[in-house]
C-alpha cells in the first residue's frame, strides 16, 4: 500500500522586532542611486538585507542603497562596521572570519570585519561581467555558490547560478536560464541546491550530479500573489527550507518533501526579505525586514523541532 503524506496544517507564528536602524544610522533624505532605479526616486533611508551569524553570536547584515554593512550583537545594539562604493546585497560569514558579499555593482567582495575594509575577490568570469550578483551560500568545503541575477525576470529569463572553488580559482556556471535566481541552500547532503526564482514566484531543485553539473532542474515549490516573491532561503536541521516571501510580510517553513508546516508573519512591513537561524538551540529565526529597516525574530516552540542546519561558517 502506497504512503500518503497529507500537507499538515502550517502553525502560524508572529514575529516580533528584535532590533531596528536607528534614526542616526538611517540615511532620511539623501538620495541614492539604488532608491532612483529601484523605486522610481521614492525615497529610501536604507533596505536590509544579507544576514548571517558568526561565532560570538553577532548578526550581520547589510543596506544596498548605501553600500554599508552593520553588527549587531545579542542585545540588539547595531554598529555600522563598513560604507564603500557599491550594491552589497548577499552577505555570508567564512570559517576563517572573513566575510563575502555579493555585491550588485562589483561582483564577490571580501570584507574585513575588524579592520571594515572591503575589497575585491571576483569581479567578472574571465573578464565576462556579471549580470549583478545577489546571494550566496557557501559549502562544506568552502566553495562559494552565489546567484547572479541582474534585471533578468519572465522578460529575460537568463539568470545565472555560479560555483567558485575559491582555492583552486575554478569557476562554473551551473545553470544560466534562470528568471531572477535570488537566494539558495544545500540541502543537507549537498546533492541539490534549492533555489528561490523571485520573478517566477517559485522555489527550485537544482539536482548536483557526481560530475558537478545540474541535471533535470525541477520547481519544488510554487507560491502565488505578492508584489515580488522568493527571496532568502534558509535550511532546517533535518532538511526542510525556509522561503522569505518578500512583498507579503511571510516567511514559509517548509518540511523536506516541501510541505508548508509553519508561516511566520511579520509585524511591519511586507519586505521579509531574508533570515538566518541563530539563539539558543538555532530555534530562534532572524529576519530582514525591509520596509522599516527592521530585524524581526521569531522563536519556534520546542515541540515542533524546528532548527536551524550548521553553516560553513561553524554558526548556525
Amino acid at each position: 500500500m502506497a504512503h500518503i503524506y497529507p500537507a499538515p496544517e502550517p502553525v502560524i507564528i508572529d514575529a516580533e522586532v528584535f532590533t531596528e536602524l536607528p534614526s542616526a544610522l538611517r540615511r532620511t533624505g539623501q538620495p541614492s542611486y539604488w532608491a532612483e532605479k529601484n523605486r522610481r526616486g521614492a525615497p529610501a533611508d536604507s533596505f536590509l538585507e544579507g544576514p548571517s551569524f558568526d561565532l560570538e553570536g553577532n548578526l550581520y547584515f547589510v543596506d544596498i542603497p548605501f553600500g554599508r554593512i552593520f553588527r549587531v550583537d545579542p542585545s540588539g545594539e547595531i554598529t555600522q562596521i563598513a560604507e564603500y562604493d557599491g550594491q552589497p546585497n548577499g552577505l555570508k560569514v567564512h570559517r576563517d572570519g572573513r566575510i563575502y558579499l555579493a555585491d550588485y555593482q562589483n561582483g564577490i567582495m571580501r570584507l574585513d570585519p575588524d579592520m571594515g575594509t572591503v575589497e575585491k575577490a571576483l569581479g567578472d568570469a574571465d573578464t565576462e561581467s556579471f549580470k549583478g550578483c545577489n546571494d550566496l551560500h557557501f559549502g562544506r568545503d568552502g566553495a562559494l555558490y552565489f546567484t547572479d541575477q541582474g534585471q533578468t525576470g519572465l522578460q529575460d529569463p537568463s539568470g545565472r547560478v555560479w560555483k567558485w572553488q575559491m582555492e583552486t580559482g575554478a569557476l562554473t556556471c551551473l545553470i544560466d536560464k534562470v528568471p531572477s535566481p535570488n537566494g539558495l541552500v544545500l540541502d543537507l547532503a549537498e546533492h541539490v541546491l534549492f533555489l528561490a526564482v523571485t520573478r517566477a514566484n517559485a522555489v527550485w531543485r537544482l539536482p548536483l550530479s557526481p560530475s558537478g553539473r545540474v541535471n533535470k532542474a525541477g520547481l519544488f515549490i510554487q507560491f502565488t500573489g505578492g508584489r515580488a516573491g522568493p527571496d532568502g532561503l534558509a535550511l532546517t536541521s533535518d532538511g526542510g527550507v525556509v522561503v522569505c516571501q518578500t512583498g507579503m510580510g511571510l516567511v514559509w517553513v517548509h518540511n523536506a518533501l516541501g510541505q508548508p508546516i509553519a508561516a511566520v508573519r511579520s509585524p511591519r512591513g511586507l519586505g521579509t526579505t531574508n533570515c538566518a537561524f541563530g539563539g539558543p538551540d538555532g530555534r530562534t529565526l532572524f529576519i530582514t525586514e525591509s520596509d522599516s529597516g527592521s530585524i524581526l525574530r521569531a522563536e519556534f516552540p520546542e515541540h515542533l523541532g524546528i532548527k536551524g542546519a550548521p553553516m560553513f561558517s561553524g554558526a548556525l
